[in-house]
């Protein structure tokens, strides 16, 4: 298994190899150390972790019998591993709870990605479920992108925005592939920078507002490019929590107080009644934010994305087609965060009224 990891990761993607210490050159290394397992009884609540020796710069897994074959626990462990080697996020407190979201990313992207497949087929590793939440991905969705809070974060569970960007299904110059690999290698080192100010850097066409903007309008039904997670949504969509806004009669409607998006966070809103007809939206905020119609044809799945400039703007739906509107709160500062410290600043909701003509917010009803 983790030589089916190693051999995508380094071999096809390009990562820096774990065989390399952390204070080494590389560029003057010859000898390359193999990464050291470990079964170890007992680890807590934790089924496995990553360490590192700071004098030898080499890291090594600790994992308990159960988990050891599970590519859940020990290639998201490996996925540490690999983040520790590629040097530059380490010790920076701004990228600390994103470490759980690569790991996370690089287990699920082993697991079902074609990405890995050459890689799963060569060591007879079978391709397996996606690890996506979507009760927390999307039930809370709000939240601010990664969010590192004891109990409540999303940390874990924040790694479709990985595959988005990934996966490119927008085509935006700078992303694709190697995106996370160039998250690591544009960090400035010892800058502290969040993640999202690499992106901006990694992205040469688009700011992160707009990729943050289009990522959630195609999490409205899951289409990043990853099959098994839309699989997955289409299957579990009618249990997750929509309820992100109050509805005040006349079409209107206001965001709910404790479900306001926050920094780079949304909501989603499934909308009801549309059938054919035309569909009208307009959305008034003193925030600044992106808005979108996504729209989904039930018969193809095809989606198609409706920009809703300056709040406002409509389309023309047929009967075999659904929709969604999604509110995202997109700053025009990227602001300095740590996601296990969460300030007033990244917290602050969007607060905004929506007005929807040809359709009604779903499981929303007003008696005046």
């Amino acid at each position: 298994m983790l030589e089916a990891a190693y051999s995508c990761y380094v071999g096809d993607l390009g990562w820096t190899t774990s065989g390399i210490p952390y204070n080494a050159d590389p560029s003057t290394v010859t000898t390359l150390w193999k990464e050291n397992v470990y079964e170890v009884n007992n680890l807590g609540s934790a089924a496995g972790v990553q360490k590192s020796d700071p004098n030898t710069g080499l890291s090594w897994l600790e994992v308990v019998p159960s988990s050891l074959a599970d590519p859940r626990v020990t290639v998201h462990e490996y996925g540490h591993a690999l983040t520790y080697h590629s040097r530059n996020w380490v010790d920076q407190t701004a990228t600390g709870a994103w470490w759980e979201t690569v790991a996370n990313w690089v287990a699920d992207t082993f697991n079902t990605s074609p990405l890995c497949a050459k890689a799963r087929s060569n060591y007879n590793q079978p391709t397996g479920d996606t690890m996506i939440e979507l009760k927390k991905v999307i039930g809370d969705s709000f939240q601010v992108i990664v969010d590192g809070s004891t109990g409540s974060g999303n940390y874990y569970q924040a790694w479709p925005f990985l595959t988005y960007l990934t996966n490119n299904p927008d085509n935006y110059a700078g992303l694709g592939s190697d995106v996370v690999r160039q998250l690591f290698q544009q960090y400035e080192k010892g800058s502290n920078e969040t993640p999202l100010h690499t992106l901006a850097r990694v992205s040469t066409a688009v700011s992160v507002q707009e990729i943050v903007g289009r990522y959630w309008a195609r999490m409205a039904y899951v289409d990043i490019g990853h099959t098994v997670a839309q699989e997955a949504f289409l299957n579990q969509r009618n249990g997750l929590n929509y309820a992100n806004v109050d509805p005040q009669g006349d079409g209107a409607y206001v965001v709910k107080s404790s479900r306001k998006p926050q920094y780079m966070g949304a909501n989603i809103l499934p909308l009801s009644n549309a059938g054919a007809g035309n569909l009208q939206v307009s959305i008034t905020s003193n925030g600044v934010f992106s808005a979108t119609l996504a729209i989904r044809n039930t018969n193809t799945g095809a989606v198609r994305y409706v920009s809703l400039e300056n709040g406002s703007g409509a389309a023309v739906m047929t009967s075999n087609e659904e929709a969604s509107v999604v509110i995202a709160n997109t700053p025009k500062t990227l602001y300095q965060y740590d996601a296990f410290k969460l300030t007033p600043e990244v917290q602050q909701g969007l607060d905004y009224t929506i007005k929807i003509s040809g359709a009604t917010v779903q499981g929303t009803s007003f008696f005046g």
